[in-house]
């Protein structure tokens, strides 16, 4: 592991647990049957404990989109070239592609980083994606964009053509399992391209077969915004921000944090479930139930950008509505 990155992992915040339970009390007394809101009510107390606040608000969320280009793309496991990504690059700058239209709709920062856009990573099926100097300033990258966030809730969000392969690569090395659990179709691939697909994950694991350490792996099949995304979440840790997870690729990134150091990504939740066979099986090893389940595969945050009116409207729930005893009723 990175001897810059271990010191972080080993002295990572935990909740405000008198926050939670505050929260917690308030929400078995609210105009309500107790429990009645269910799932709701425990978004509402998770929020508390990182915001670190009794009264949990979501005013000034934030989504920060990563951008990076990967040599896998040349195997021919997308249903488009990897040009592509350059041009949504743009269309996120100009505010015409899907996450900045929705974090317009829902009054949310949108930040766009290119990490490696005309920069493409190795190809992961016979060289690391990404060399040591490489991984640190993705890493450092990631953690640096959050250090400037004024915001109350972060979404992390990516876009890079192919990069479901390595995501399916990192998860593979990571849990194990046959290549074809953890790979799906990504951009809408047919039979031959999903077949070529589990051939290049197979591949990349069988290369890196010596390899243990959770970082090492993730920077040799990972991606450039996927390492950046690892940064930005260990600092969102590190700041006690609550970060509310995207799909597949968002959650692979971040799935070597925890397999370091168990607990790192508690101040993570599942915004969804994307239509990606591996997200559904990396949560489960996770431990990370979704909110929404809606069959969403695009990526940029929009899986997790659609269930922030969720958690929203948890907190709103437990901490606008009136307690019995305020109401002047007892229960």
């Amino acid at each position: 592991m990175d001897e810059e990155i271990q010191p972080v992992l080993s002295a990572l915040p935990s909740p405000d647990e008198e926050a939670m339970a505050a929260v917690r009390d308030r929400a078995a007394q609210v105009l309500r049957p107790a429990g009645a809101l269910a799932r709701l009510d425990e978004v509402a107390v998770w929020l508390a404990g990182w915001q670190r606040t009794a009264t949990p608000r979501v005013e000034a969320p934030a989504a920060v989109v990563f951008v990076a280009d990967h040599g896998v793309a040349e195997e021919a496991v997308s249903a488009y070239p990897a040009a592509v990504t350059e041009a949504m690059l743009r269309a996120l700058n100009e505010g015409l592609a899907t996450a900045a239209v929705m974090s317009r709709a829902l009054g949310a920062t949108l930040a766009v980083v290119d990490i490696g856009v005309g920069r493409p990573t190795g190809n992961i099926t016979r060289e690391p994606a990404l060399s040591e100097e490489r991984f640190r300033v993705c890493f450092e990258s990631g953690r640096q964009v959050v250090s400037a966030l004024d915001a109350d809730l972060l979404i992390l969000g990516e876009m890079g053509i192919g990069n479901t392969t390595p995501a399916a690569a990192v998860c593979a090395a990571l849990f194990g399992g046959p290549a074809d659990e953890w790979v799906g179709r990504g951009t809408g691939i047919d039979d031959a391209g999903l077949a070529r697909k589990v051939g290049v994950v197979d591949s990349a694991r069988r290369r890196i077969d010596n390899v243990t350490d959770p970082l090492e792996i993730l920077r040799e099949v990972g991606g450039a915004e996927l390492v950046a995304m690892a940064g930005a979440a260990l600092e969102a840790r590190r700041r006690s921000i609550p970060l509310l997870l995207d799909g597949f690729v968002v959650t692979a990134a971040l799935a070597p944090l925890e397999a370091a150091r168990p607990g790192a990504l508690d101040h993570c939740i599942a915004g969804h479930c994307s239509g990606e066979p591996g997200h559904r099986l990396l949560l489960d090893k996770l431990g990370k139930p979704p909110l929404l389940d809606l069959g969403l595969r695009l990526g940029e945050g929009s899986g997790a950008l659609a269930a922030l009116p969720l958690v929203k409207i948890a907190a709103a729930a437990v901490i606008e509505v009136a307690t019995f005893d305020e109401w002047g009723l007892s229960t």
